[in-house]
């Protein structure tokens, strides 16, 4: 076989005699799947090839692979294939035979083994068949070789699939990619099948960037890839919160000509949710009833979901209104949120209206039910309800949990009730329910707010030395109980000991520090983490981003923006706003318009805000030839506020002294009757 190596790794070769089998070890270390060119005469040998990649194991471990000359080279010097083969699958019997190939301990004896079918008297099919029953990698690798080099079967995709399923189990990435290489070489092109098992083992291992450079590769290749690809995709860019590659991969799917179906769209609700695209999510269930995809509660719920995780509660009405009017049933989710809605726009009666009702249309309230309730009564100064409904929790067996417990924490806290909210905190742990972070920084606010500075303190170090977790709700709520006692000097100690974090992860350091504001820190901190390479969360990134351009560090913008570019992350819409931003103060409006290009061409979805800020850029340089075609573009993009791209547009040239093309602009505005909206 020709050498097949992967890029990535540094093989290290030693050769032994055909005389001396390899032993048949436990697997400790991955193998490239590759073989050794011979010189002059070929020869059949063994091969022991080392190489260190990232795996679940790390000692040697040893591959059965025979090496020859070349791929082609052995296959011509091999007798000619018979013609009208008559095969003898029926007569041997798989169960013995893969019996017989599991005792088999090295390459020799599994040739040994299979020598009497050496001239092909079996089928592919069954050779195949053969191949995917066996489960053991290098066992499939040495069949594989036996089946290509020894039998000289014509070399088979479905054959390389079921041994690159095996070895990807086996999570021997190189190996995989071997196999892949392999193939080509052999003229062989991979099908949809090869791709996705690429794809999907490469995403599970979290390994995101190589799953998504198999796709580019199948998508270069024009194998056209199925839905469940393409959702599994999303689901796992979802997971890892990178929204804009989500966003990305769907735009390939419909590009690709597939129907999402009501999973994939659920899933991009979802996703346009979570990364502030909320006109795009209910466009999309506009184009679910469009494809004869109906919106289910799913559907619904998820957009509620996204309207009240930032606070536009009455958008979260408006869609409840409508799940109403095109009578899709209620679920416990949705009547949850919707409690939680009523509440946050002062309508307690109408949330306790719906959680007595509840029951009535056959949905029984869980702990989040009664939580959310019993939060709503806090909140509407509603304190004998909710201490009532607290305790008739108790009296008839209904769960609670450590969120029940820190909401009458904090009722007591806004009664002032210092002593009853600390007695809970015993109560909890007497009925076995462990306080939590936010338990204590409650408790510490309630503590501060009386003026009781050193039990605050006290139970702050003692937290520290204890097993709890620390997180930054905590650390915040003991930074400002410090400052508004005017301890300030303990404050600046707390935050000087962030930037040597021993008891919690750097992560969440540098976002407390960020969160305070605290930019020289939070600076420090981030460096340190980016270079020893302990970013893993996307969030952080963003959250520098926003402290820097809230101080108008926009250099420094740009250079969390290149980190996190260099990382594999792709930025969302309010990350891209704040880089655009930044280029354009700091004159760099080239770099701007390849930012804003090239997240398009990724498939990312910006919000109207995004592109208005780029006709400002262009038109603050008055590069009039770049603000005509773009302002054009949006113009006939029906999902484009208009009134506001007229706006924006008339002040660029009215700017400019062009007064004409200003007035030309608003007159846009009168006819198509958008003075009034």
């Amino acid at each position: 076989m020709s050498p097949l190596s992967s890029p990535q790794a540094n093989a290290s070769y030693a050769t032994a005699s055909s005389f001396y089998p390899l032993p048949f070890s436990p697997l400790t270390k991955t193998h490239i799947h590759t073989a050794v060119p011979s010189t002059g005469k070929p020869k059949t040998h063994f091969a022991l090839l080392t190489v260190s990649v990232h795996s679940s194991s790390s000692s040697t471990k040893d591959v059965w692979r025979r090496t020859q000359t070349s791929l082609y080279s052995s296959s011509h010097k091999h007798p000619g294939r018979r013609q009208g083969p008559v095969y003898l699958d029926h007569r041997v019997d798989m169960d013995e035979l893969l019996a017989s190939i599991s005792q088999t301990q090295n390459e020799e004896e599994l040739y040994s083994l299979l020598s009497q079918y050496k001239n092909r008297q079996l089928s592919i099919r069954f050779m195949v068949s053969l191949l995917s029953r066996e489960t053991d990698w290098q066992r499939s690798l040495a069949l594989l070789d036996w089946i290509n080099e020894e039998a000289m079967y014509s070399p088979s995709v479905v054959a390389y699939n079921v041994v690159m399923r095996n070895v990807l189990r086996a999570k021997q990435w190189e190996l995989a990619h071997g196999l892949f290489e392999e193939m080509r070489q052999r003229a062989l092109a991979p099908d949809r099948y090869t791709y996705s098992t690429l794809i999907t083992y490469f995403g599970k291992e979290g390994m995101f960037d190589s799953a998504l450079s198999w796709l580019q590769k199948m998508e270069q290749d024009r194998v056209s890839g199925d839905l469940v690809l393409y959702c599994n995709l999303i689901e796992l860019a979802r997971k890892l919160h990178d929204y804009s590659k989500a966003i990305s991969i769907f735009s390939r799917l419909k590009r690709s000509g597939i129907l999402p179906d009501l999973v994939a769209y659920n899933s991009m609700i979802n996703v346009f949710g979570k990364a502030k695209l909320f006109r795009e999510a209910r466009l999309l269930v506009k184009e679910m009833s469009d494809n004869d995809v109906m919106p289910d509660t799913v559907s619904y719920s998820t957009l509620l979901t996204m309207y009240v995780e930032n606070h536009n509660f009455l958008e979260a009405l408006s869609v409840f209104s409508e799940m109403k009017e095109v009578k899709c049933p209620l679920d416990l989710t949705t009547c949850n949120i919707m409690i939680n809605v009523y509440g946050q726009l002062d309508m307690a009666k109408e949330a306790d209206r719906l959680f007595w009702s509840m029951r009535k249309i056959g949905i029984e309230p869980n702990v989040v039910s009664y939580n959310t309730i019993l939060r709503v009564y806090g909140e509407a100064e509603l304190f004998g309800e909710a201490i009532q409904l607290f305790r008739l929790m108790q009296k008839k067996d209904i769960e609670q949990n450590v969120i029940t417990y820190n909401t009458m924490i904090k009722i007591y806290g806004i009664t002032l009730e210092h002593e009853k909210a600390t007695n809970l905190v015993q109560e909890m742990q007497n009925r076995g329910i462990e306080p939590n972070a936010i338990t204590y920084s409650t408790i510490i606010s309630i503590w501060g707010k009386a003026g009781k500075f050193d039990r605050a303190a006290k139970l702050f170090q003692k937290l520290r030395s204890s097993a709890v977790e620390i997180d930054n709700v905590l650390y915040q709520t003991m930074i400002v109980a410090y400052e508004k006692a005017g301890l300030v000097g303990h404050a600046k100690r707390l935050l000087h000991e962030l930037k040597q974090p021993d008891n919690i992860p750097r992560e969440t350091a540098i976002s407390i520090l960020a969160g305070a504001g605290r930019i020289e820190e939070a600076t420090w901190v981030f460096r340190q983490a980016v270079d020893a390479g302990e970013l893993k969360d996307i969030s952080v990134f963003g959250c520098m981003i926003d402290l820097y351009s809230r101080n108008k560090k926009h250099a420094n913008v740009i250079e969390v923006f290149e980190k996190m570019r260099s990382a594999g992350y792709y930025p969302d819409s309010n990350v891209i706003a704040l880089v655009l931003n930044a280029y354009g103060k700091l004159r760099e409006i080239e770099k701007a318009d390849a930012v804003y290009k090239e997240m398009q061409e990724e498939g990312c979805i910006f919000p109207d805000e995004v592109h208005f800020l780029m006709l400002s850029l262009y038109g603050a340089r008055k590069d009039f030839q770049m603000v005509a075609p773009l302002f054009e573009k949006l113009d006939s993009d029906p999902n484009i506020n208009k009134k506001e791209l007229y706006l924006v547009v008339a002040s660029i040239y009215e700017k400019a002294n062009r007064l004409n093309d200003a007035s030309q602009i608003m007159n846009r505005i009168k006819e198509r009757g958008l003075s009034k909206s």
